[in-house]
């Protein structure tokens, strides 16, 4: 063992080496030697450089090996358990900042009320595999679908608007994919459309994944469509169809399948409604169970931009805070029986 790079020696015939050794100094020797070809496990290679005995170095060096050779899954998603390290761009905290929307592929910002890509992408890659099923109710601009493209995964989204949806979908099917994915688009009222219906696949056993990003009610007019939800007269009518929906995705959701639900909440009449948790309650009582609740930023939107100071203002005047934060709420599936679309 000289310290060749991986590439021309190979990990595993290192720690091959390593462990072919019977002196506890030679092995501490060579483990330093070659630590720089383990960053990302550097743990077990402190481990082992403090080992006491042959043993239990060599205990750390099998659990060294399994995190090159081995790949553990939660059964959930594609990250490898052994190479945890490796996802720093994975999120685990439940606060969420980010500095500027994503606008790489053909993500663009052109539509009033789109979320940023980092949001779907970081929910397919926690609660979805290649090649799962990924449903989006609100589809707008399809942001969660240029995003399943990209990471592989097959997507449904619906939407009320078919100028919008005409728009979305050019720019869905010129997103490049290095997968073979099915991307369904339809314009139909989600809270009463069978979703499953539009999948024409005799072995399909429902969605893994169904993000829901719904207007934050009144607060921006999408369509002039009496079932748009943001037409909905007041706050209760509002969370009664989003209740709907919720039904809806719920039905065609995989066991343990996660639906995940970005929303804000907004000042109406001098008083704080409270869409996130409302949102949340419905959900909860339609049996879904509540994993987490992330708290993500957002600086200004465009009603608000270039107008920092006059809203500071009437901050001060009515007694509120600006808002600069919306909710991911993400429920798991109770039920036990497979949705099939047949």
């Amino acid at each position: 063992m000289n310290g060749e790079k991986p590439e021309e020696h190979g990990l595993e015939q290192i720690i091959k080496e390593i462990v072919s050794l019977q002196n506890l100094d030679e092995i501490k020797e060579e483990i330093e030697r070659n630590a720089k070809f383990f960053p990302k496990e550097a743990y077990l290679v402190e481990k082992i450089l403090q080992s006491n005995g042959i043993e239990r170095a060599k205990y750390y060096l099998e659990r060294l090996m399994d995190s090159v050779t081995t790949v553990k899954t939660n059964g959930v998603n594609d990250i490898n358990l052994n190479r945890w390290m490796d996802y720093d761009y994975i999120l685990t905290d439940s606060l969420w900042n980010f500095e500027k929307r994503d606008r790489s592929g053909n993500h663009l910002g052109w539509y009033w009320g789109n979320f940023v890509p980092q949001i779907p992408r970081q929910l397919i890659l926690r609660y979805t595999k290649k090649n799962d099923w990924v449903l989006d109710p609100f589809m707008g601009s399809g942001t969660t679908l240029i995003e399943c493209k990209i990471q592989g995964r097959n997507g449904v989204g619906v939407d009320l608007n078919q100028d919008i949806v005409t728009k979305a979908k050019e720019r869905i099917d010129s997103q490049k994919s290095s997968e073979d994915v099915k991307i369904i688009v339809e314009c139909a009222d989600s809270t009463s459309s069978d979703f499953a219906k539009l999948i024409d696949e005799s072995d399909f056993t429902g969605f893994q994944l169904a993000i829901l990003h719904p207007p934050y009610h009144d607060i921006i007019k999408f369509s002039g469509n009496n079932l748009d939800l943001s037409n909905t007269p007041h706050t209760e009518s509002f969370i009664a169809s989003l209740r709907k929906v919720i039904m809806n995705s719920k039905r065609v959701l995989r066991p343990n399948g996660i639906l995940a639900i970005v929303i804000g909440d907004k000042y109406s009449a001098s008083k704080l409604e409270p869409l996130g948790f409302l949102a949340m309650n419905a959900a909860t009582d339609e049996g879904m169970i509540l994993k987490s609740i992330v708290v993500k930023n957002y600086d200004a939107t465009r009603g608000k931009r270039n107008q920092e100071n006059l809203w500071r203002y009437r901050s001060l005047v009515g007694g509120f805070y600006i808002f600069k934060h919306e909710y991911i709420f993400i429920f798991q599936n109770s039920k036990s029986k497979r949705i099939r679309n047949k």
